[in-house]
């Protein structure tokens, strides 16, 4: 144990979640029953009517898909920020029901770029640093009696490095706010990268739902004004590139 990494799984979602949305949108503006509007979505390609949809800001029937995501290696900092959108479910990992008592070794943690970038010598003190703690940790895990209690107040000595995991649910329509906000260069580092490797787990999955999936800079100006980061052109190319 010790430094990790961000893995992203894509572990349920709606099935054929393009025709889910399509039938759903048919409905609002159908005069028949619901098997025929199903069997019209189906037997006809629904790419230019999703498009529309989006296009026209008739976005309440995205909201019928949904995709789960299972999601390791990241931070508590990180869970702090994503729990902020609060039409997601969340079931994470909880530091009161699994201890990170470490005999050998230290609780996963994560390693910063920034401080990665610094050199060899700034992450062998990163790592001393998560050493210590995981020893703090230990050592008031048997003062408080060394059971699974023990884990409640333990925990308060970890750092915002220290990992989670989780599952978490969006719906479509929300997952591309989330791709709005979070693949933005403006966003956290940690974040960021969470939100381009989903939007590629989604693109795979609905390619024309999350067609134009992603930052505002890629349909338009940047919307941050003076903030901005000034990398629109790179942003594109990465986003073409998924």
């Amino acid at each position: 144990m010790g430094q990790t990494k961000l893995k992203v799984v894509l572990l349920a979602h709606t099935p054929n979640p393009e025709e889910a949305i399509a039938m759903s949108a048919r409905l609002c503006y159908a005069d028949t029953d619901i098997e025929d509007i199903r069997a019209g979505v189906e037997s006809k390609d629904q790419t230019k009517y999703l498009q529309k949809l989006i296009e026209m800001g008739h976005l309440s029937p995205i909201e019928h898909a949904s995709f789960t995501f299972g999601i390791e290696g990241v931070s508590r900092s990180l869970l702090a920020q994503i729990t902020r959108h609060r039409l997601a479910s969340f079931s994470v990992q909880s530091q009161r029901y699994v201890s990170r008592v470490q005999e050998e070794g230290c609780f996963n943690y994560i390693l910063p770029p920034a401080i990665e970038a610094l050199g060899p010598e700034a992450v062998a003190e990163y790592d001393r640093q998560m050493n210590e703690m995981q020893r703090w940790y230990n050592e008031w895990h048997e003062k408080l009696g060394g059971t699974r209690g023990s884990n409640e107040d333990a925990r308060f000595v970890l750092p915002n490095a220290a990992e989670t995991k989780m599952t978490m649910t969006m719906n479509a329509r929300e997952l591309m706010h989330f791709f709005r906000l979070r693949s933005c260069n403006r966003a956290q580092w940690e974040i960021r990268e969470l939100a381009w490797q989903m939007l590629k787990l989604c693109q795979e999955v609905a390619p024309v739902l999350f067609k134009n999936a992603g930052p505002a800079c890629l349909d338009g100006a940047c919307p941050e004004g003076k903030m901005t980061c000034g990398r629109a052109a790179e942003v594109r190319a990465r986003r073409e590139a998924l």
